[in-house]
């Protein structure tokens, strides 16, 4: 399909339980080979496996997380609406309508598509919200990026929300033909209080947090500014992925129920 990027689903053999055979002291045990593990094997993902699941999101950290539970093969497709809520809404509110905007905007846009209706559509939005209540944006220069991280080191903390919403086309008849649930997830993060000036300009100037709201990456070089998170890992790379696995199954499900109920009303008349 041309435009969509995929992800291959892993080819190695998986990991072995069997323990190494015990050689001769003298030579020494040869190392295992490095293996991808098996599939995640749940019915909910095995339901949908190998049909169309759009990611509408072009961020790669996303599409790293979804392939660990087992979706690789996605089609991504990130919405171009204009993200265009305004700041004064709370975080939970910004996060929520951005990341609801998003998956609507694809699902509707894809509903029709030639490549086919799509089973599954997982939206997201995160946004760093400062210990004053700011949501703070991508740094716009160098001077802002060592302003903002210089501010999240001297507060004592700061919140990372990401909003999830997932979509998926109902097969019953029932308006308005499409179930969604979201999700918004919230951490607590704190910066070292030992962090110098000199660390701070030396990570900006690596460039990893110039794309990133808040101005850093936890996954990445990032990780060297942060003292603790009370809260989901994951959440702060982009994509808490246990409410998100959550969702699908509460998606599907909600479609499957429909679909009964629906049969037992033709059943009755």
């Amino acid at each position: 399909m041309s435009g969509h990027k995929y992800m291959p689903a892993p080819t190695e053999p998986p990991p072995s339980y069997e323990t190494t055979r015990t050689l001769p002291s003298r030579q020494a045990p040869a190392k295992p080979p490095l293996r991808m593990p098996l599939p995640l094997d749940l019915p909910v993902l095995s339901s949908i496996r190998d049909r169309r699941i759009i990611l509408a999101s072009a961020s790669p950290r996303r599409r790293q997380l979804l392939a660990q539970i087992s979706l690789s093969n996605l089609s991504v497709i990130p919405s171009t609406v204009p993200e265009a809520f305004p700041k004064t809404l709370s975080p939970f509110e910004y996060v929520l309508q951005t990341a609801t905007q998003k998956a609507m905007t694809v699902y509707s846009g894809q509903i029709d598509s030639p490549d086919g209706e799509p089973a599954l559509v997982i939206a997201a939005d995160t946004v760093v919200v400062s210990q004053g209540g700011q949501i703070l944006e991508k740094p716009r220069s160098e001077t802002d990026h060592i302003s903002m991280l210089k501010g999240l080191r001297d507060s004592v903390s700061h919140k990372v929300y990401t909003a999830v919403v997932v979509m998926a086309p109902l097969a019953s008849a029932r308006d308005p033909g499409y179930a969604l649930e979201s999700t918004v997830e919230e951490t607590t993060v704190k910066f070292g209080k030992d962090i110098s000036d000199e660390m701070i300009l030396a990570y900006v100037r690596t460039r990893e947090g110039a794309d990133k709201a808040g101005g850093y990456g936890i996954q990445g070089i990032g990780a060297i500014l942060v003292d603790k998170i009370d809260g989901s890992y994951d959440n702060v790379v982009g994509l808490p992925l246990r409410p998100t696995l959550a969702l699908i199954d509460k998606v599907l499900r909600n479609d499957e129920e429909l679909v009964d109920e629906f049969a037992e009303v033709e059943e009755g008349e």
